[in-house]
């Protein structure tokens, strides 16, 4: 019998297959990167006694293990208060514990103190759940909103190398004041679930993230729908960050050597444009008369990472954005996306997708306890003309940060200094339906094109799992540039040459203290000095207090 399968289908087989003969146990759960655990390990990467690769984020579950062991096996070199949060986390990630026996709870501790709604332990099968809940209020002039978000999430290991997890909440807010765009924020954006009015009183919303994992010894191969970062950014992330929401993607990351990690990723994003020769009449006229079909959207992406040094990460990626059709060529993980664009597209940029190229440094402990890092992000560019000012289409942005932390000798203490530079019409194509966007939000940084932000950070622990942070932020934008002036001006116009440029400050000033694992408390204080985009940005206000309490995150 013979099967013709679709030649994606095929990758994917050969993928699983190679590694196939590898019985290491390697389960692959990744950790959600707002679990403050990954400050506590970049800060102990910052300090030299671990060597954490976050570049691309999320990480598993059993590298963060790893490392937490690694500092167990090394706690002269920690504080009281780091060796208190090491044994908090311990107890979170004690599923490689070898230790662990056949057991089966609900809502009490498990094996080792953590509580938990549901853990099932039984030979090669693991099981734990816990319901995912959200309630937070926003209070400031003219604004009062309530947000309540309900849920479950759970994860767990079928055998030596199938890994599962499950998160999703139903989110909604109410009262005055509710951003129900979310359009100039760094606040992940949403898809209503209707399409209401933007000062509706009512937005109700979904997140949800999930992924099917096989691993071997080096390396993991998983297909789901989650959130994908790259690179560091206190303020933002220049290549992708957490702006967009959540979107389907397959996954591979490779490390044959200690020196060499290889990332793949293949997405589905959403354009959010209406193919108008696919949608058809649907044959009625309840809520219009036509089944609207959206154009296809896609997004190739691989990154070599070089480790020559522990503490010193060297990255270059590639990606490409592409449309109408899917091309099983962007299935192959070592293609130069660029070159095989130009071969399918034969060299017109009307049938052409939407190239990228970007760069990476981080530096941690080179200089004690001090990271220092930077990224270049290539929409495009002119090699030949980068100095002519008449010809160049030096459409790039970057960030430069340092932090330093222990200052003064004072355990725990952070400071830090970030600047965020973007030039006219990056993130733009001429392609509507290849802008590097999913669900119209940047997948990139979320002040886009033609901006630029300062950021200055202060962050401290007085207590084991209380975090506090002061935080300013100033941001620069210059109005978008049109699609004639993006292709075709010689100059191109310059970095906010083009007005009005809008001014906006913030001081923030948070608290995040974890009761219990997955248990967060968090309270904020923000002042805004200006508001950009105020014609989409309807709930900016002088003063704003939040206050949450989440579970399950």
């Amino acid at each position: 019998m013979k099967l013709n399968l679709p030649l994606y289908t095929k990758v994917i087989i050969l993928i699983l297959l190679l590694g196939a003969g590898i019985t290491a146990n390697a389960q692959v759960v990744f950790e959600n990167p707002n679990n403050p655990v990954y400050k506590y390990l970049s800060r102990q990467a910052q300090k030299g006694n671990i060597e954490f690769n976050d570049l691309i984020q999320p990480v598993s579950r059993k590298q963060i293990a790893s490392l937490l062991h690694t500092l167990k096996d090394s706690t002269d070199k920690l504080s009281l208060t780091e060796q208190k949060e090491l044994t908090f986390y311990l107890q979170e990630f004690s599923e490689f514990d070898s230790a662990i026996n056949d057991s089966t709870t609900f809502f009490k501790n498990d094996p080792y103190g953590r509580w938990r709604f549901l853990s099932v332990t039984k030979d090669d099968f693991l099981l734990r759940g816990d319901p995912a809940l959200t309630f937070e209020t926003f209070q400031g002039k003219g604004k009062s909103v309530a947000r309540v978000g309900t849920g479950l999430t759970f994860w767990g290991h079928a055998g030596k190398h199938i890994s599962f997890q499950f998160y999703f909440q139903d989110i909604t807010d109410r009262g005055k004041g509710i951003d129900s765009n979310r359009i100039f924020t760094p606040e992940t954006g949403i898809i209503r679930t209707a399409n209401i009015n933007p000062n509706a009183k009512t937005v109700n919303y979904s997140d949800f993230r999930g992924n099917l994992t096989y691993s071997w010894k080096n390396g993991s191969f998983s297909i789901g729908k989650d959130q994908l970062l790259w690179g560091y950014g206190q303020g933002g992330r220049m290549v992708l960050s957490d702006k967009v929401p959540a979107y389907p993607n397959i996954r591979l990351d490779y490390q044959p050597l200690a020196w060499l990690r290889f990332n793949y990723t293949h997405a589905w994003l959403n354009s959010a444009v209406i193919d108008s020769a696919r949608s058809y009449p649907k044959g009625n006229g309840v809520y219009g008369t036509e089944r609207e079909l959206y154009v296809q959207k896609y997004m190739a992406s691989h990154t070599l990472s070089f480790l020559p040094v522990k503490g010193l990460d060297l990255s270059v990626g590639e990606s490409m954005v592409y449309s109408d059709n899917f091309d099983a060529g962007y299935l192959i993980p070592i293609m130069f996306f660029k070159a095989y664009d130009q071969y399918q597209s034969r060299y017109k940029l009307t049938t052409g997708s939407n190239s990228q190229f970007f760069f990476s440094v981080s530096s941690r402990n080179h200089l004690p306890k001090t990271h220092l890092y930077g990224t270049l992000f290539i929409d495009e560019i002119r090699t030949a003309e980068i100095f002519n000012k008449a010809k160049s289409r030096n459409q790039l942005g970057y960030n430069l940060g340092a932090s330093l932390t222990d200052v003064a000798g004072i355990s725990y203490l952070t400071i830090g200094a970030e600047y965020t530079h973007i030039n006219p019409f990056v993130y733009n194509n001429v392609m509507q339906a290849q802008t590097y966007t999913n669900q119209s939000y940047a997948l990139g940084d979320w002040i886009g094109q033609n901006a630029d932000r300062f950021t200055a950070w202060l962050s401290y622990t007085p207590i084991p799992r209380l975090i506090t942070r002061f935080e300013f932020n100033t941001i620069r934008k210059g109005r978008d540039g049109s699609l004639e002036d993006q292709y075709f001006a010689e100059p191109q116009p310059g970095f906010l040459s083009q007005g009005p440029v809008e001014n906006q400050q913030q001081f923030l000033l948070e608290a995040n203290y974890q009761l219990l694992n997955k248990l967060q408390v968090k309270a904020a204080f923000m002042h805004q000095n200006g508001v950009i985009r105020p014609d989409i940005q309807t709930s900016a206000v002088p003063n704003e207090f939040k206050f949450g309490v989440s579970y399950g995150f």
